[in-house]
């Protein structure tokens, strides 16, 4: 059966014209759990979509992994500086110090700064899979 699979997709026109679109290697899967409320944060932008008030294109999301409370956000545009400022005024001063951060590879979350300050806070920053981003939250 499963080189019956094989042969299909070599021989598949769609399968040949799109097959080759995921190119990163592949990841184990590892199951994300808190311990308790507010311990771990999931945080992901969405966007771009059409301009709306105040020139906002983007929306930052952030869900406990405990209750999945969400935290949201729309911004203009999507920097490190605006990521940090939301993080510590709608996740940690009103939920404290978090045991750990999940964020997909985004520019605003690999960023030094943003890095260096959960490093300060004791806070871990995990990523997602890059085969699998519903992990995030």
């Amino acid at each position: 059966m499963q080189q019956d699979a094989k042969d299909h997709v070599k021989k598949c026109d769609k399968c040949q014209r799109h097959g080759d679109m995921d190119l990163a290697p592949p990841h184990e899967l590892k199951s994300l759990s808190s311990p308790w409320p507010f311990a771990w944060w999931g945080m992901d932008i969405l966007g771009p979509f059409t301009r709306g008030l105040h020139q906002n294109r983007f929306l930052i999301v952030a869900v406990d992994y405990f209750t999945k409370w969400v935290e949201a956000e729309p911004l203009s545009d999507i920097t490190s500086f605006r990521i940090l400022r939301f993080f510590k005024r709608d996740v940690l001063s009103r939920f404290g110090i978090p045991q750990a951060v999940v964020t997909d590879n985004g520019t605003q979350f690999t960023d030094k700064g943003f890095q260096e300050f959960l490093a300060a806070l004791g806070t871990k920053q995990h990523f997602t899979s890059v085969e699998h981003p519903q992990t995030n939250g």
